[in-house]
């Protein structure tokens, strides 16, 4: 049985990890995303053209590799069908070609997430984190919080009143603030990505990348953010929401630990950083 390669920002993101994965991509029959959400940005350049990958794992343009969106990234239905279709007028299409699935077990990331993810950043003022407002931390508060809404969900005949005992719950939240703001044209287009989503197979990502594996297939993990940025070991709080470690290719994917294999650490040759928090070496 094969392992899982790890490839891991060991900075605050920017590292350029799509181009890396890009480059590696050969190796490799599987590349998975393990954590993290559209408040990525892997940009690649293909045939002369350029492309910013939020969620799509950067093997994308490999002939030969798989891709897989692992359980445990969150999921925009909205960002994800917009960077399909962009793909698609490029004439890549990496669903008709069978190159992508989607962990079933994924988190979804809802309109009224990026409107708690704004209203917060509102109330913090000069005190705020420097979130991208995708919506992450609120989904994956609602993920822990045993709340949330998954891929999978998405197939069930009462996904519609799922969502909207969620929605309630949020828009309570946000009555607390002063904060204006217009959900019904984000709803229709939110619904409009969902039956999309459902076009593109769902797996249960754990029996899927160790399948690869019982194969002796190779796999490689792709990293988010940057390990300055892990939940645990960041510069909490102005951290990420996710873990950004090798240890969360081990949960964002369902794989033992002893199946990691070699670990990949990107650094640039000298540091930025976006969003707030401490910047140790940044010049006055």
């Amino acid at each position: 049985m094969t392992q899982v390669d790890v490839l891991l920002g060991l900075q605050w993101g920017d590292e350029g990890k799509g181009k890396i994965v890009d480059v590696l991509s050969p190796k490799y029959d599987l590349i998975a995303r393990f954590q993290g959400g559209p408040n990525a940005g892997h940009t690649l350049e293909f045939d002369g053209k350029k492309f910013v990958l939020n969620t799509i794992p950067s093997g994308i343009f490999n002939d030969k590799t798989m891709n897989l969106i692992g359980n445990g990234v969150v999921i925009d239905p909205i960002i994800l069908k917009r960077e399909l279709d962009n793909l698609k007028k490029a004439g890549h299409d990496p669903v008709a070609d069978g190159k992508l699935v989607i962990a079933r077990k994924a988190h979804l990331i809802l309109p009224t997430h990026q409107l708690l993810d704004a209203a917060n950043e509102a109330r913090m003022g000069k005190n705020k984190i420097g979130s991208t407002l995708k919506g992450i931390g609120p989904t994956y508060m609602d993920k822990t919080g045993r709340n949330g809404l998954r891929v999978g969900d998405t197939t069930l005949p009462d996904f519609k009143e799922r969502y909207k005992k969620l929605v309630e719950k949020h828009t309570e939240i946000l009555s607390h603030y002063e904060f204006e703001y217009e959900l019904a044209e984000k709803e229709a287009a939110f619904f409009e990505a969902i039956e999309f989503l459902k076009s593109i197979p769902h797996v249960d990502s754990e029996h899927f990348v160790n399948g690869y594996l019982k194969e002796g297939k190779a796999v490689l993990a792709e990293g988010a953010q940057g390990t300055l940025l892990d939940v645990d070991f960041g510069s909490y709080p102005f951290v990420t929401s996710s873990n950004t470690t090798t240890a969360g290719a081990c949960t964002g994917l369902g794989i033992a630990p002893n199946k990691v294999g070699a670990v990949y650490g990107i650094f640039k040759a000298y540091c930025t950083r976006v969003g707030g928090g401490p910047f140790p070496t940044e010049l006055d």
